[in-house]
């Protein structure tokens, strides 16, 4: 089977979309570097991976349309139902609490590979998609007329009217492509572990802005315990440094000590990783025969654990989109089709950069009369009922028009 689209990279977003044109018939295949699929089975009984997202309501009613929910809740998967945040350098604090937003949870915290393998695992169901894996990308030729063809290691091409770049923030494809994605340095550096606490979670998202950046406990349910929580810790290159290089239990003192004990005595069950934090933003999403989506066409801060949302709402709309044309008779690499798809995303995942860089650079800065106003903005927030019901609106991903998928 020959086929329509060919997406590059078969990781949550673009597994995602895969799905979501396969389950409709579309001929896709998957190019994945990784040399073979995850195996559900294989992470129920392992430790909790160091990578993991926080799945908004909107992301959840997207991922069980396409049936990959409940298999990531057969695994494992810790609903939060209310969200803690708070300032290290005075007394400004915020609480987000689901029934203000009219939502069981404000979201969940899964590991990316839990999700990535109930993915694939629903991919494999569909007689029209074809995962390819030790796929490596060398080449790409784009045709004005919207067709688009692949060169992989070894020298094998393959044809589509479109080509889908869904390979990461380091996207191979977009530079092949000459997309510019300048990077942006935020100057930090996050350290990703795995913690208990001697204090259960509660099903609480925590997170305090220290100094140096933000530090986040995020809760995860472990045989049932309710007491470790994924760490993601935004710092300094220095400090970052200095902590990965930290004995566990040297770490856990420090990571108790900067989040104030609020979770008591910490242990740190998996070792450190150290992932340097760049933004990142396409100068453009489409060309003929061309689609960027996921961390291809942006790359996010993660102290709103926003990224992969923004990756599953690209996919959606961009699904939605080619389907559309796909009724009428129009093939997937028409540029007027692709230009809508980049039109539909390209502000509010700009919006959402935007945002998260305000807040680093914010609670970054050190200036007292900064310090007193950010305080008093999160305390005055707090107390506003309905700002607050806005922005919860927003973190839950109930933003402009979503597409049908996601409804």
């Amino acid at each position: 089977m020959r086929a329509e689209v060919l997406i590059v990279g078969g990781g949550m977003v673009g597994a995602t979309l895969a799905a979501l044109l396969g389950e409709a018939g579309v001929a896709v295949t998957v190019l994945d570097a990784r040399p073979a699929p995850l195996a559900k089975s294989d992470l129920a009984g392992m430790p909790p991976g160091r990578r993991v997202s926080a799945i908004t309501p909107v992301s959840q009613r997207l991922l069980t349309g396409l049936g990959a929910w409940e298999a990531i809740q057969a695994c494992r998967v810790t609903p939060y139902t209310e969200m803690r945040v708070w300032d290290a350098q005075g007394s400004g604090e915020i609480a987000f609490e689901a029934a203000q937003a009219g939502v069981a949870a404000l979201g969940h915290i899964v590991e990316n590979d839990v999700v990535l393998a109930a993915l694939e695992a629903r991919l494999a169901t569909l007689p029209s998609v074809t995962q390819r894996f030790g796929a490596v990308i060398e080449g790409l030729q784009t045709e004005a007329g919207g067709a688009a063809h692949l060169t992989l290691e070894g020298g094998e091409t393959l044809s589509a009217p479109l080509v889908v770049a869904a390979d990461g923030a380091r996207s191979r494809l977009r530079t092949l492509a000459g997309i510019d994605a300048a990077p942006h340095d935020t100057g930090q550096v996050a350290v990703v572990t795995t913690v208990r606490t001697a204090l259960p979670h509660g099903g609480v998202a925590r997170q305090v802005f220290l100094p140096t950046g933000p530090l986040a406990f995020l809760p995860l349910t472990l045989a049932g315990e309710p007491r470790y929580c994924s760490i993601v810790w935004s710092t300094s290159p220095e400090e970052a440094e200095r902590l990965v290089a930290l004995p566990r239990a040297a770490l856990g003192e420090a990571l108790e000590a900067a989040f104030e004990g609020r979770l008591g005595e910490v242990d740190v069950i998996d070792d450190a990783l150290a992932v340097p934090l760049v933004q990142r933003h396409a100068e453009r999403y489409v060309r003929p025969g061309l689609a960027l989506i996921g961390d291809a066409a942006h790359s996010i801060h993660p102290l709103a654990g926003q990224g992969v949302n923004l990756g599953l709402m690209d996919a959606a709309v961009l699904a939605e989109e080619l389907l559309a044309a796909r009724r009428r008779g129009i093939a997937p690499g028409n540029a007027r089709i692709l230009a809508r798809y980049a039109r539909r995303r390209r502000g509010d995942n700009a919006a959402m950069l935007a945002l998260m860089d305000g807040f680093r650079l914010l609670f970054g800065a050190t200036h007292p009369a900064l310090t007193l106003a950010r305080n008093l903005g999160l305390s005055g927030v707090d107390r506003a009922t309905p700002l607050k019901r806005l922005l919860m609106r927003q973190a839950i991903g109930e933003r402009g028009r979503l597409p049908l998928s996601c409804r």
